[in-house]
């Protein structure tokens, strides 16, 4: 299979992640890179030009994750005026509950759960962990809050691995809980 004509590398590169992600989410981080590569509908030549090593491209697709789900808090975060005590938080509440009831999304939540099994992945995850409390508490709200409003928004966003106790009215209301107490 040959380069495709006219897709610049960056396309290429998406492909790849995108594809790797998807089977990882259905399969675990043991699927294979001619697997990847079929299904990208790239060569594994291609492929492994792109990302040298399965665990680059692991790596690459973790770091996707957090980095697209950072730039979503960021944009929310930017609608409402700059210096606004709990802005940060407001918006990490209303993209992590548009995630958890989002379908498309909840594969990607498979795909964080199957990674968090290699080791340089969980590093970047405590990295990105602690990048988020630092910026979640230096938001103007109290610690206790913070906590309160991480550990419900992750729940809730972790929730459609293990069965949800919380249905759609219930979640629609903890949300509304949670962004009342950011309001200082």
């Amino acid at each position: 299979m040959g380069r495709t004509a006219g897709r610049a590398a960056g396309d290429t590169r998406r492909i790849i992640l995108d594809a790797a992600m998807k089977l990882v989410a259905r399969g675990g981080s043991g699927v294979s890179i001619a697997e990847i590569a079929e299904t990208a509908g790239v060569s594994k030549g291609g492929l492994l030009y792109h990302f040298p090593t399965k665990d680059d491209l692991l790596r690459a697709g973790a770091v996707d994750l957090f980095e697209t789900f950072r730039a979503r808090v960021y944009d929310h975060a930017q609608r409402e005026p700059e210096g606004e005590p709990g802005r940060l938080n407001r918006a990490y509440i209303r993209v992590s509950f548009a995630d958890a009831a989002d379908e498309g999304l909840r594969e990607m939540i498979a795909v964080a759960a199957q990674l968090m099994s290699e080791k340089a992945i969980q590093e970047l995850s405590e990295v990105d962990g602690r990048r988020w409390r630092e910026e979640l508490t230096s938001d103007g709200l109290s610690e206790s809050t913070v906590r309160l409003i991480v550990a419900a928004t992750d729940g809730v966003s972790s929730a459609p691995l293990w069965g949800a106790v919380l249905d759609t009215d219930d979640q629609r209301a903890l949300e509304g809980e949670l962004l009342a107490m950011t309001r200082v």
